[in-house]
């Protein structure tokens, strides 16, 4: 059972998470940050934690420093429990990493203990709200004339982002160079750009790799 970090700083949504948490038989401690200072002394302590954190409190500088958040404490999962989360937050955090369970404060009481039972046995967990969001995003950029990449050109465009050869991506998949090359033939003239450059651009516009990703 993993240890709980109450990241929120609403007296009255964290009133509400003690509350629902005391209901279950838990071993695990409770422990509470009102600030990223206190979370990430907290985390360095007991990384094997569940976090549930309102993240528009935290003074967090953007998605991409909450995911090596992830990467750096790579044994906590964490629920985020926000308002207001654009699509593109939405769209990285879900899409690049697996560590983050996303609830809204709209979430009704079945799904707040669903989203509690489901995180705290390791499980990720995505709300209705959040899932139709999403869907629907899709939708709209499929309807809105956009490149629809395969998801295999995805994988391959993200490598190709983060600056894996082509020989390097055909060994890897163990398919020839051949095969590579005109699966970055396709995604170029897909996603309307010339070089490596503009597709790794491309590619962290989309979502597809991240800055935590590149920089590493």
């Amino acid at each position: 059972m993993k240890n709980i970090i109450l990241s929120d700083n609403q007296y009255i949504s964290k009133a509400g998470w003690l509350y629902l948490i005391s209901t279950y038989s838990l071993e695990a401690t409770i422990r509470e940050a009102a600030t990223k200072k206190e979370l990430e002394k907290l985390l360095v302590e007991e990384q094997e934690s569940l976090v549930i954190l309102d993240y528009t409190l935290f003074d967090f500088e953007n998605v991409n420093e909450l995911i090596i958040w992830s990467m750096r404490f790579e044994k906590t999962d964490w629920l985020l429990f926000s308002e207001e989360l654009s699509e593109e937050f939405l769209q990285q955090i879900i899409y690049n990493t697996h560590s983050f369970s996303v609830l809204t404060k709209n979430s009704n009481k079945e799904e707040i203990n669903l989203a509690l039972k489901e995180t705290l046995s390791g499980n990720r967990f995505i709300c209705n709200f959040v899932s139709n969001l999403l869907i629907d995003c899709q939708k709209h950029l499929k309807n809105d004339g956009k490149p629809v990449l395969t998801p295999t050109e995805r994988e391959i465009l993200k490598e190709i982002a983060l600056g894996k050869t082509t020989k390097e991506i055909a060994s890897e998949r163990f398919v020839s160079v051949h095969t590579i090359m005109t699966h970055r033939k396709n995604i170029f003239r897909k996603i309307k750009v010339n070089n490596v450059h503009e597709a790794t651009k491309y590619a962290m516009r989309a979502g597809i790799v991240n800055l935590a990703e590149y920089y590493i």
